[in-house]
């Protein structure tokens, strides 16, 4: 009984002795590199105090806010906001443009950078490709206000670039922003003119780390150009196109705001009002925070749910995931 008493202080003693080593040389190189550790504390810093203490705010989802009687003293309603959402008579509508207009440009928005890049590769004219790369990468730099006067602009009835062309094959003039049909691919193609280039330096970047010796390989082989992008260049980005790929499944509710609201008119207004436009007009305009919180948090949870459902694919059919 002495015996294992004895023991039992002596492990005691050395796992003390352990943590103290431990904890002086955290300190040591905390001292040692406290420029480092500064720097992290920076983004820290901003990302509790912008994203993670504003997320207490999400209570008033199930409170009837009030602006005077503040988050603590305003009433405790439960889901009614949640079922008001739920049981509106807009929210099959909402639902589906929101969720075919994020499908349809999570698809093409994709796929074009994943082409761009493998194309941009195989080009051998150093000024050829940076002239390419220059004239893509520009609309990403034009703000949304900016683009979406071009767009506007572009597709006027009356004096607009596309009807004067098609105006010279004796065809009559469209007003295309007043098609509710044609909203989705205007919305989605300008996105990809804006973005397609900005996003192609991710898979350019990835392209760069292929090992030389594969494509060497594949030379000596007889592969041809086609045959090297699907044998060599396609797998050597496969990680990078799956990760990148689980971050838009989990941004697929979050659709960009701005552009659609200001594209939006009273003709194809069955066609581009999504949760965020109806929420910023019901909830944020009319004052319903309360309305505007629970939408929100409706939105973060299916976003939440998509990302981890597809990280966990990704894990269980290929080496490739997030966490």
């Amino acid at each position: 009984m002495q015996g294992s008493t004895l023991h039992k202080t002596g492990s005691d003693s050395l796992d003390i002795a352990k943590n103290l080593k431990t904890t002086r040389t955290r300190r040591k190189l905390v001292k040692k590199h406290w420029q480092l550790y500064t720097f992290v504390l920076i983004p820290l810093a901003f990302l509790i105090i912008f994203k993670y203490v504003p997320m207490a705010g999400v209570v008033i989802a199930f409170k009837d806010y009030s602006v005077t009687k503040g988050i603590m003293g305003s009433e405790w309603v439960g889901l009614k906001y949640f079922r008001y959402f739920f049981e509106g008579p807009n929210f099959s509508l909402l639902l589906k443009n929101t969720l075919l207009l994020s499908v349809y440009g999570l698809i093409i928005g994709f796929i074009c950078p994943i082409i761009l890049a493998l194309s941009l590769n195989e080009v051998r004219n150093t000024r050829f490709k940076k002239m390419v790369q220059t004239i893509t990468y520009a609309p990403y730099f034009i703000s949304t206000v900016i683009m979406v006067s071009i767009i506007i602009l572009f597709l006027s009835p009356n004096s607009g670039l596309i009807n004067n062309i098609l105006g010279l094959f004796g065809i009559e003039p469209i007003n295309f922003m007043g098609i509710p049909s044609h909203f989705k691919s205007i919305f989605v193609w300008s996105d990809v003119w804006q973005n397609t280039g900005y996003a192609t330096i991710i898979y350019l970047a990835a392209l760069a780390g292929v090992d030389p010796q594969l494509y060497e390989a594949a030379k000596v082989d007889g592969a041809n150009r086609f045959q090297k992008i699907t044998n060599v260049d396609i797998p050597g980005i496969l990680p990078v196109i799956i990760v990148v790929l689980i971050l838009n499944i989990g941004s697929i509710m979050a659709l960009g705001f701005e552009k659609i609201y200001l594209l939006q008119n009273p003709l194809n207004i069955n066609a581009s009002e999504v949760i965020a436009t109806y929420v910023y007009k019901v909830g944020l305009l009319g004052a319903n925070f309360s309305f505007a919180a629970a939408v929100g948090l409706f939105n973060s949870i299916v976003n939440f749910i998509l990302i981890i459902s597809a990280n966990a694919l990704s894990k269980k059919f290929s080496s490739s995931s997030l966490w």
